[in-house]
């Protein structure tokens, strides 16, 4: 069985797939290997996924991997509802919104307030998928003149953010959090539904009264069309189970940034469509063309 994955080695995403991996192996009595394809946005990833199309080689990631480029891909090379089939949800990673603490602010409304007072005078980055569309949807709702700046690797941008070269970042939590724990960056809020446990002082941006920052960054394990229902139901058991008794994977999840969040097949399909509805509106309002 292989997993292949959208991200590069020690990344949260990496570190959960090989803690899951090697308890499958055990489990199973066969290897599991983890594949690791970063590159062109997950596309990389997806593509080995979908060509291969067989019941041993399974994708492994976020479901933003896949959804944004219904909306930043004239023609993806494959349709998420005929080639990617939902099997188990197993965490949330956490998004989060940080300035840099030399800009004094605490509050969304403070920043809010100097975008408001200081129009085109900031700068703003954020990872590609929900973060990017998370932030710039919301900074364009709000009508305010927030100045967009590229990253090629996006973990540059937190030292960059630390400097005051930039003045908001949206990205994972576990990006964040060496520059949080420095004390040279502020985390506002995060997107999921829940405090994170890794930093349970961080309000959710329910909590700071701004729901239109909420996105729970829903992700898991998907197989090829061609599976059987059979299959589905049993891989999607033993991963859940594995979960559930192994104390070590909730922590290590907390400890990367990420929510333990176990699904089953049609919960897990239910909560990425949810997610979605979510990023078609702010496709609506960034003026991207969808599906």
């Amino acid at each position: 069985m292989r997993l292949i994955l959208p991200f590069g080695p020690a990344s949260a995403t990496d570190i959960t797939a090989r803690l899951l991996a090697d308890r499958l192996t055990a489990r199973w009595g066969k290897p599991v290997v983890v594949e690791n394809r970063p590159g062109g946005d997950g596309l990389v990833a997806l593509k080995a996924f979908v060509d291969a199309n067989d019941d041993h080689t399974f994708f492994f990631g976020p479901a933003g991997a896949f959804l944004v480029h219904l909306y930043d891909e004239e023609k993806p090379p494959y349709d998420p509802q005929r080639d990617i089939v939902p099997i188990v949800g197993i965490y949330v990673t956490v998004l989060a919104i940080s300035v840099p603490t030399s800009l004094n602010i605490d509050t969304v409304d403070q920043l809010v307030a100097l975008a408001r007072a200081k129009p085109g005078k900031l700068n703003a980055a954020a990872a590609t998928g929900n973060s990017d569309f998370l932030i710039f949807g919301f900074i364009k709702s709000m009508g305010l003149e927030i100045t967009k700046v590229p990253y090629r690797d996006i973990m540059q941008a937190p030292n960059d953010l630390a400097e005051n070269r930039i003045q908001v970042l949206s990205t994972s939590l576990a990006a964040a959090q060496p520059m949080m724990q420095a004390g040279r960056i502020k985390v506002l809020v995060v997107s999921s539904k829940q405090r994170a446990q890794g930093a349970p002082d961080i309000p959710t941006a329910a909590e700071a009264g701004y729901p239109a920052l909420m996105m729970d960054s829903t992700g898991g394990l998907y197989g090829p069309k061609a599976m059987s229902e059979s299959l589905r139901n049993s891989i999607s058991a033993d991963l859940r189970q594995i979960a559930e008794t192994d104390p070590v994977i909730g922590k290590r999840l907390a400890d990367t940034g990420q929510i333990m969040t176990l699904r089953g097949p049609a919960e897990f399909a239910a909560s990425i469509k949810e997610q979605n509805d979510q990023l078609a509106r702010f496709a609506k309002i960034l003026d991207l063309k969808g599906p």
